[in-house]
């Protein structure tokens, strides 16, 4: 399952989040992949290169996901990219608030 969350702004504190969030996607059955997590450790986002590049590489592996689950109540640039791939393909997103409350 795609986890979808911020990652710009505070990264230590978005990265503890999106972690949280894989857990609780691991306790709901689903295996969770959050490539911004993974990706900040060798890319700096804040250089606009890295950045598109590991937004590139999120994008590649949303294709072989069968879902998005999308946490918080703020939808960051990057996050609408992801939503909008998995629109134009098709795969079923659900919301969350950063509570893990389902929302849709």
């Amino acid at each position: 399952m795609y986890v979808c969350s911020p990652l710009k702004g505070d990264l230590e504190r978005n990265i503890r989040r999106a972690n949280g969030y894989c857990r609780f996607a691991a306790y709901q059955g689903v295996v969770p992949l959050a490539p911004h997590v993974a990706f900040s450790q060798f890319l700096d986002d804040d250089i606009p290169e890295e950045r598109e590049l590991g937004m590139q590489m999120g994008l590649e592996l949303l294709k072989h996901c069968q879902g998005v689950w999308v946490f918080g109540a703020r939808i960051s640039e990057g996050m609408a990219k992801e939503i909008a791939e998995a629109e134009r393909r098709g795969i079923p997103i659900r919301y969350f608030s950063d509570k893990c409350e389902k929302l849709s």
